[in-house]
């Protein structure tokens, strides 16, 4: 039964709205897909944060006008659908891959990622890279592995050096260092003898009071003439 004219608008805008918000997406084509077949795929699509529609081709290239996704689905031929999303599109490609593998009458047409149309060849490579969440995973395993590393460090060199300390007691290498300490009193000695030395200086001026009798001597003859 063909749909009205009132029936296709309101098709084609309710489609618009799904793929207004998507940034990747992914067109395939099937035939004679089981009902349990159609579910799994469903089922596969929404757990990788995507949804799932069989396509009328015309009304998919109406809808789609003004979106992220509008070049996908422009000129299909034949039996289409789409999977697309918001979110990751290698979590997307990643499930799809899977449930194809697994379902021959399923085949890919192509692709496209935020506005870049894609052949079946790259969606199938897009499958094989790593996703949002294990990229994450591993820059935040690069932040954190300097500091873990130079903290395993300075455990490791404080453990080497209480070791090598243990050692070094038990061994009695640190005996040695009392001798150094009967050496001191040598400086007071010195100290000693730098302070005697300003007082055989000082012996002179003891000669010097001779000299002042005499001249006392002196002044005292013209007072008996």
């Amino acid at each position: 039964m063909p749909f009205t004219r009132a029936k296709k608008a309101e098709k084609v805008s309710q489609l618009a709205h799904e793929l207004e918000g998507s940034t990747s997406a992914i067109v395939g084509t099937f035939a004679k897909l089981t009902v349990a077949q159609d579910f799994e795929l469903r089922k596969t699509v929404r757990a990788a944060g995507g949804r799932y529609r069989v396509l009328k081709n015309k009304l998919a290239a109406r809808a789609a006008q003004g979106s992220k996704i509008e070049a996908a689905l422009q000129g299909l031929k034949g039996v289409s659908s789409v999977a697309y999303t918001s979110g990751d599109p290698v979590a997307l490609a990643k499930a799809l891959s899977t449930w194809v593998g697994e379902n021959a009458e399923f085949t890919f047409k192509l692709g496209i990622i935020d506005g870049k149309v894609i052949t079946v060849e790259e969606v199938k490579q897009l499958a094989t890279m790593p996703g949002k969440e294990e990229i994450f995973a591993k820059l935040l395993y690069l932040i954190n592995a300097p500091a873990q590393r130079l903290a395993t460090v300075i455990n490791a060199t404080g453990r080497d050096l209480a070791v090598v300390i243990n050692q070094a007691v038990e061994k009695n290498k640190f005996s040695g260092a009392q001798a150094p300490a009967a050496a001191e009193p040598a400086p007071v000695v010195e100290q000693a003898q730098a302070a005697e030395t300003p007082a055989a200086v000082a012996e002179p001026a003891a000669v010097a009071e001779p000299a002042a009798e005499v001249s006392g001597g002196e002044a005292e003859a013209p007072a008996a003439e």
